[in-house]
C-alpha cells in the first residue's frame, strides 16, 4: 500500500516538473484562421450636428389595439443638417441601435405634456423609422421633469426656426423671381429701342410709288 502511494507521488511530481509554468512562453504561434478587415460604419448622421441628446423611453399609439406600445428605450436626438438647416428627430434603441423614430421637425408640429404625467409628452409626426412614411402619435417619457421640459422647449424652438427658414426661403425665391422678371423686361425694352433705331436708318419704300415713277420715266423718254 505504501509503495503504491509512493509511486503515485513520484508520477505527480514528474507531471508538475514537466508541465510549463502558467506565465512561461512556449514559443507556439497560432495564426488567425480568418483575417478581419476594418470596415467603416456609417450612421447617416455624418452631415448633421446634434443639438439635443437625451435618454428616454418612446411609445407609439396603436390605433387597432387602442393602447400605447413601447418602441424602445435609448437616446433621442435633434439633428441639424449642415447644409440645408433642416432638423430631424432620431431615436435609437440603446443596445441594438435600431431606429425607433425618424422624422423631420416641421413648422406645423406641436408638442404637449401628456395628461397626468409631467415626465412625458406627446406629438404627431409622419415617421420613417420602418422604411415607409406613417402617421404616428408618439409619447416619450424621461427620467426627470427637467429633461421633459428641455425636450419640449427645444422641440418648439426648432419648429419655430423651421417656420422662419421657410419664410426666408420663400422671400428669397420671390426676390429671385422679381429680379428675373425685371431683367426680362429690360431686355425686351432694349430690343424694342434697337428695332426703332434700325427702322429710322432705313427709309420705307412703297411698291406702288416706285411703279408710277418708272412709268413716268418711260413715257418721258418716248
Amino acid at each position: 500500500m505504501a509503495s503504491s502511494e509512493a509511486a503515485e507521488h513520484r508520477v505527480a511530481e514528474e507531471e508538475d516538473t514537466n508541465a510549463p509554468a502558467e506565465d512561461e512562453d512556449t514559443g507556439a504561434q497560432i495564426a488567425p484562421i480568418v483575417k478581419l478587415e476594418e470596415v467603416a460604419v456609417t450612421t447617416g448622421e455624418e452631415d448633421e450636428d446634434p443639438i439635443l441628446d437625451l435618454k428616454a423611453k418612446l411609445y407609439r399609439f396603436d390605433k387597432d389595439g387602442n393602447q400605447w406600445k413601447e418602441r424602445g428605450a435609448g437616446s433621442v436626438k435633434f439633428l441639424k443638417h449642415k447644409v440645408t438647416g433642416k432638423v430631424r428627430l432620431v431615436m435609437r434603441q440603446s443596445k441594438t441601435l435600431k431606429i425607433c423614430a425618424n422624422h423631420l421637425v416641421l413648422p406645423a408640429m406641436t408638442v404637449q405634456e401628456h395628461t397626468g404625467n409631467e415626465k412625458s409628452c406627446v406629438w404627431h409626426a409622419t415617421d420613417f423609422a420602418d422604411g415607409e412614411l406613417k402617421d404616428e402619435l408618439f409619447c416619450i417619457r424621461f427620467a426627470t421633469v427637467e429633461n421633459c421640459k428641455t425636450f419640449m422647449e427645444k422641440f418648439q424652438d426648432v419648429a419655430a426656426s423651421q417656420n422662419a427658414d421657410e419664410e426666408e426661403e420663400e422671400a428669397e425665391a420671390k426676390q429671385e423671381e422679381d429680379k428675373g422678371a425685371s431683367d426680362t423686361a429690360e431686355l425686351l425694352e432694349k430690343l424694342t429701342v434697337e428695332e426703332k433705331k434700325g427702322g429710322e436708318n432705313e427709309p420705307e419704300t412703297n411698291p406702288k410709288v416706285e411703279a408710277d415713277e418708272k412709268a413716268e420715266e418711260t413715257s418721258a423718254s418716248t
